[in-house]
């Protein structure tokens, strides 16, 4: 009889550590990386941020007339400046026709130009009004979405023009371990919403034409299933009864022979 306690102890044990034990296999990013030595490959795939339809754009204008040029110039932390009207700018909003519209200038069709691009033609524009005018240009409202198993699901505003998958993953803290490495991105495009699948498992995504974030691109993360377990800890403990029970029968009907 203690032969088959012993053997009862042993199988429940193993029982255990084998529903306990995930797969390490699946962790680890670029997986297909050579890791022996230094890797160089060439940057082919950015492609520069340009101006879409609900941007909005903070423009700056410094000139020999501060007091004038301040019409153009968009609040930063609340504080526009000793120089700056009661009602501060906030941004030129890119209308539904893809144009802004602008002080003294009127309406310039941005759409599809980089924040580089439209700075200069509104430079050009600038010299009209301005003695030796200097003008820049940025999107105020680009910010990328990252939710699911991540450690701070969130929205994030981007302070330049070029942020990646793996640095919006960074912000929210990177992928929780019981997450999917297999993530989603999500994009508003051309009227079409696109959901493109990419595997951090393979340096194939510094290659991808989708590493480099738009704005408003939004990024998930799917759990694996010992996140689910983790939380469901009453189903992980049901579970291990019922396969201890299992055993336990199989083991007495082998007693009772």
């Amino acid at each position: 009889m203690l032969k088959y306690s012993r053997i009862l102890i042993c199988t429940l044990i193993s029982a255990v550590a084998l529903c306990s034990c995930g797969s390490y296999k699946n962790i680890p990013y670029y997986q297909d990386l050579n890791r022996t030595g230094s890797t160089d490959t060439e940057v082919q795939n950015y492609v520069p941020l340009t101006i879409q339809r609900a941007d909005i754009l903070g423009i700056n204008v410094s000139s020999k007339s501060p007091e004038s040029s301040v019409l153009f110039n968009y609040r930063v932390n609340g504080n526009s400046g000793d120089n700056a009207p009661d009602n501060p700018i906030t941004g030129f909003l890119v209308d539904e026709n893809g144009e802004v519209h602008l002080p003294l200038v009127g309406d310039m069709k941005v759409l599809g130009l980089t924040t580089s691009q439209f700075r200069k033609q509104l430079n050009d524009k600038m010299l009209t009004f301005y003695k030796e005018a200097v003008v820049s240009v940025r999107v105020l409202n680009f910010r990328v979405a990252v939710s699911g198993d991540v450690q701070r699901p969130g929205i994030y505003n981007v302070q330049n023009e070029r942020i990646t998958v793996t640095q919006a993953l960074t912000l929210a803290g990177d992928l929780n371990i019981t997450a999917i490495r297999n993530i989603v991105l999500i994009r508003e495009q051309d009227g079409k919403r696109k959901f493109i699948p990419l595997d951090l498992t393979s340096k194939k995504i510094f290659d991808s034409p989708y590493y480099y974030l738009r704005n408003n691109d939004e990024i998930y993360v799917q759990p694996d299933r010992t996140k689910y377990a983790t939380v469901d800890r009453g189903y992980r403990t049901a579970t291990l009864i019922l396969s201890g029970l299992s055993i336990i029968a199989i083991v007495l009907s082998n007693l009772y022979r």
